[in-house]
């Protein structure tokens, strides 16, 4: 496990702007495109708008008090959906952003973690809550165990990354180990150790190899952040109409969210100083088994030991 530590401009920013602000980037970056891609970014952010049942969004905090900017947490949703199979929540980010101290503090939850999710019997894994109850009940769960408000959340199912890629020419990422893929991308193809460029098959196999990396799923979240900040990188430089055209229809295909757009414009300019400091938490738990099912054992302590880390990053001065 990783223990907490500071990283100005971090690769772990791409945690956050890959799963939705992104769409806000993308914005800035095509106003100067003209009236066409402006409605079509409007048109990508009502696609992607999806509200949390019950929940108006007149009562979120970037509606209240329009004057005042103060510190939120949006839960990041990374879902491996595949045609047939509606997936899990595999990512699960919790971004706590504090614009007075221009940080930012990422606590990531592993997938296996053993949780009760609210409305179902026995235990699970935390992942689950996305199959049993969409976002609604990821929400619910991580806000039931670290004892936080949770106003917004952003999920982006993982093929859309390969889509992303493809979009914007490939990317370059820095692969830290060499092997061999059993099929995800190619049976037979070697991923070399080095500086490789990806198409979107090839970074839909990199980021999805688990089983023959010795960090398990660490290693993966670390292919992950590699190909999105490959992604950021591309994205800074559009300069073709299509591309970013070809790149809002990925976004509107598997991005979800209840930020408006209005959301993400505040977001960009309220809360664009928060890349400045990240911070990155990984809850603590220990592996097992238990009833023939490999677990992530967290206990009661670590889940208030994470609480505290949040809750001293929402404090204003």
């Amino acid at each position: 496990m990783r223990t907490q530590h500071v990283k100005k401009k971090s690769k772990l920013k791409g945690a956050l702007w890959v799963f939705g602000i992104i769409v806000g980037v993308l914005v800035i970056g095509v106003c100067g495109y003209g009236y066409y891609l402006y409605h079509t970014v409007n048109k990508t952010a009502d696609k992607i708008y999806r509200p949390l049942k019950g929940i108006s969004s007149d009562d979120l905090p970037l509606k209240k008090n329009v004057s005042a900017v103060k510190s939120l947490n949006i839960l990041i949703l990374g879902v491996d959906e595949r045609k047939g199979d509606k997936g899990r929540s595999d990512t699960m980010i919790v971004a706590t952003l504090n614009p007075q101290t221009h940080s930012m503090l990422l606590t990531s939850i592993p997938r296996d973690t053993r949780v009760q999710i609210p409305g179902r019997g026995g235990f699970s894994k935390i992942n689950a809550a996305y199959a049993y109850g969409n976002e609604e009940l990821s929400v619910q769960t991580v806000e039931k165990y670290l004892h936080i408000n949770i106003p917004y959340y952003v999920k982006m199912n993982m093929e859309g990354v390969a889509g992303l890629v493809d979009a914007v020419g490939g990317v370059t990422v820095h692969n830290d180990i060499q092997w061999t893929d059993t099929g995800i991308y190619k049976k037979g193809y070697v991923y070399r150790k080095g500086d490789i460029f990806l198409d979107g098959p090839k970074s839909l196999g990199f980021v999805r190899m688990r089983h023959q990396d010795p960090r398990g799923d660490f290693g993966r979240n670390l292919r992950q952040r590699e190909v999105i900040q490959g992604l950021l990188h591309k994205g800074e430089s559009f300069t073709s109409v299509t591309k970013v055209d070809d790149v809002l229809n990925v976004l509107g295909n598997n991005v979800s969210t209840n930020l408006t757009l209005g959301d993400i414009k505040r977001l960009l300019t309220d809360y664009h100083f928060v890349q400045q400091h990240i911070k990155d938490y990984e809850l603590k738990g220990s592996t097992g088994m238990q009833d023939g099912i490999s677990w992530v054992f967290v206990t009661n302590a670590e889940f208030q030991n994470a609480h505290n880390k949040i809750e001293e990053q929402l404090k204003t001065k």
